[in-house]
């Protein structure tokens, strides 16, 4: 914990412990289980109950949210009947502790996603999820044009590489190009009949698979209120399913995905359109991954950067070869 600064004292504060029912006098010991780009997770036993739990730290929002962590909490809160996603049990967004946010979840069992053997498993997963009907007074965000809201937040990430000295001129040309083909399919979507909470960010990582056939889906950092068509778009994009792996996905796995997905929703929701649509957001899914990539590349150049993981930045310089660049052209422009 020493690696956070400042964890270690908040978790023998009153504050923590009264919430979560622990003794005074900690006993639980807390191991490192993983890190993202803006959150370190630490797994735990709970001494009383004898339940796994998981401390998540939030160092930064890609939403640029005040209360990352907040709002990561309730979109959780909203997701418990599914089954299949962690419950929640504290947070803390106040940051007058700690220069963080924290929250408490339950640990899930599992291993992430293999491409390979298990594409399919997500189907099931992601239709229980999206069914999941939410209230009117839920705090998702909700963008009026999906579209036009992830070309703007590309134009944002891709503006952070062309304004530092380190980028490349044939790299930055290359990238605008690939962008002004997406926004040609800025107004393509149409009507979408049903709207529900999505994930956003289903990397193959992110999912839990279980022998028992029980499968999660975790990390919850940009849900928003919106169309499935658009998760089963990132689902599928090859930035996607490239990031953790070397897979790209065939059009005709795609298509069977989408078919298998349509099966398990059951009728639970209008599904009308969700194929043509899936097919729109996966190149402009393809787009934020690029930018975002070029966006980190620059991010990764600063010594002082609070998380750093090697894979990823080797992975940066994957997506932001020319060969990559290429092949995404291909696929954006069709």
């Amino acid at each position: 914990m020493e690696r956070t600064e400042g964890l270690k004292e908040y978790v023998r504060s009153e504050r923590y412990r009264e919430a979560l029912g622990l003794p005074e006098k900690i006993t639980e010991t807390y191991e490192l289980l993983a890190q993202g780009e803006y959150n370190r997770n630490y797994v735990f036993c709970h001494p009383a109950s004898g339940q796994k739990m998981l401390l998540r730290v939030n160092f930064g929002s890609q939403m640029h949210l005040e209360d990352q962590i907040g709002y990561e909490y309730r979109a959780l809160q909203l997701l418990s009947d599914s089954g299949r996603t962690p419950r929640p049990f504290y947070v803390d967004g106040r940051k007058d502790f700690l220069p963080y946010g924290v929250m408490v979840m339950e640990y899930l069992p599992g291993h992430a996603m293999n491409y390979e053997t298990e594409l399919f498993r997500g189907a099931g997963c992601l239709a229980d999820i999206h069914s999941i009907k939410l209230p009117e007074d839920h705090s998702l965000l909700s963008p009026e044009n999906p579209l036009q809201a992830i070309l703007e937040e590309c134009e944002k990430m891709f503006g952070v590489y062309v304004e530092s000295d380190l980028a490349d001129e044939e790299k930055k040309r290359k990238i605008r190009k690939l962008l002004d083909q997406g926004w040609k399919k800025v107004d393509g979507l149409g009507e979408i009949p049903y709207f529900c909470c999505i994930n956003t960010e289903l990397n193959s990582t992110n999912f839990l698979i279980n022998e028992d056939g029980r499968d999660y889906l975790i990390d919850w950092e940009k849900p928003l209120y919106g169309d499935p068509a658009q998760d089963l778009g990132h689902y599928l994009a090859p930035t996607t399913t490239f990031w953790k792996t070397d897979v790209i996905l065939e059009k005709e796995q795609m298509n069977r995905f989408i078919h298998e997905y349509i099966r398990r929703v059951d009728g639970r929701f209008d599904v009308t359109g969700l194929k043509e649509r899936t097919g729109i957001y996966i190149p402009v899914t393809c787009l934020r991954g690029i930018t975002w990539c070029a966006m980190a590349w620059v991010q990764y150049q600063n010594p002082d950067k609070e998380i750093f993981n090697l894979s990823t930045f080797r992975k940066l310089e994957a997506y932001l070869d020319d060969g990559f660049l290429k092949r995404m052209e291909a696929f954006i422009s069709r």
